[in-house]
């Protein structure tokens, strides 16, 4: 089933928020940052309904996918829940996707499912199959910190505002975080510059319109051409229009990163495309001349396209990031020296 990706309603103060852990779930040592977390809701006037999921880890998991399938389907449909938050991504929610009724999804009205990383996992296919616009942004445990960036704090108004919505670029970029562990409340260490880059080097200013839709590339390439994540069949559908594909590395090398944007390619993913957005890469930057790097890789795989395509972008695990509506009409304005994206409907 494919339908025109619908947005769920701004939140407000009084709404439901449900926590549970689709992925990896939170382990006892990072509980004080978590209840930071939980507080950062509370302020806002949302009240929050702990999962049976949520404190709990084994086995790179929080439950058996059975589990985890059963309290997220749960909480994704029941009316008095307002928006789903997990803590963060993991290492398995691919297990979920056969078990999850999107037809069941497809009838409900929409609601907020904030994160990224793995849960970009389960954020495409309910786009591609449900309708649901869902937030790739900050993580819950982002929100612990004793102060949040510009860019993190996005994700308040994302929530609770309707159109219009306007992000700049970051200023700065963090390269090595602080231990949650040791430190509860500890906020971003912002030490690099950013700078959104063209993939070929021009500087010509760029406009580009379509809808959002992309996440976490080391999973979501595991989707292509399959069931949840179909990405040229959902383009060509009625009512959906050119798209804007965002992408990040969490970590992939440079050569697992070249296999995993041609996997894209060969499954039609870009096709129909308005353009890319390439987040920074989260591993360690390869500099042997002799080696691929990451950004090598992604000139190799991309650069003979007929698509703009930007890199360095404030998207992934290299953060702060934007705060990215799944599915939503979206226009970007880039230039060497400022970037504007716009997202609603009435772009």
């Amino acid at each position: 089933m494919t339908t025109p990706p619908r947005r769920p309603r701004p939140l407000r103060a009084g709404d439901l928020v449900a926590l549970c852990a689709p992925s990896s779930g939170v382990e006892p040592e990072l509980f004080p940052r978590l209840e930071r977390a939980i507080a950062a809701l509370q302020a806002r006037g949302l009240r929050v309904r702990e999962g049976q999921t949520l404190r709990r880890e084994y086995k790179q998991c929080s439950a058996p996918a059975a589990e985890r399938a059963a309290e997220l389907q749960a909480l994704l449909l029941d009316p008095e829940v307002a928006a789903v938050m997990p803590p963060w991504g993991g290492e398995r929610a691919i297990e979920l996707l056969p078990l999850l009724d999107f037809e069941a999804l497809a009838a409900a009205e929409p609601k907020w499912f904030s994160g990224f990383s793995d849960l970009s996992t389960l954020q495409l296919p309910l786009a591609l199959r449900a309708g649901w616009m869902s937030l790739h942004g900050p993580n819950l445990m982002e929100l612990g910190a004793e102060a949040l960036d510009e860019t993190t704090a996005a994700i308040w108004p994302t929530l609770f505002q309707g159109d219009p919505l306007l992000q700049c670029a970051s200023k700065l970029w963090q390269s090595q975080g602080p231990d949650w562990r040791t430190e509860p409340g500890a906020v971003r260490n912002l030490s690099e510059p950013t700078r959104w880059r063209r993939l070929d080097g021009g500087t010509e200013a760029l406009l580009l319109r379509g809808r959002l839709i992309g996440g976490c590339l080391d999973t979501i390439s595991r989707l292509a051409g399959t069931a949840y994540g179909d990405l040229r069949g959902w383009a060509q559908q009625p009512g959906i229009g050119p798209h804007l594909l965002f992408l990040e590395n969490c970590e992939m090398a440079p050569c697992e990163l070249l296999r995993a944007l041609w996997s894209l390619r060969l499954h039609g993913c870009f096709e129909g495309a308005a353009g890319v957005l390439i987040g920074r890469h989260a591993p360690s930057a390869v500099t042997a001349p002799e080696r691929l790097s990451h950004e090598e890789a992604v000139r190799e795989a991309l650069s003979d396209l007929s698509l703009p395509v930007l890199i360095d972008a404030d998207i992934g695990h290299a953060p702060p990031q934007l705060s990215l509506i799944q599915g939503e009409w979206a226009a970007l304005h880039w230039a060497p020296d400022r970037l504007e994206l716009r997202q609603g409907s009435a772009i």
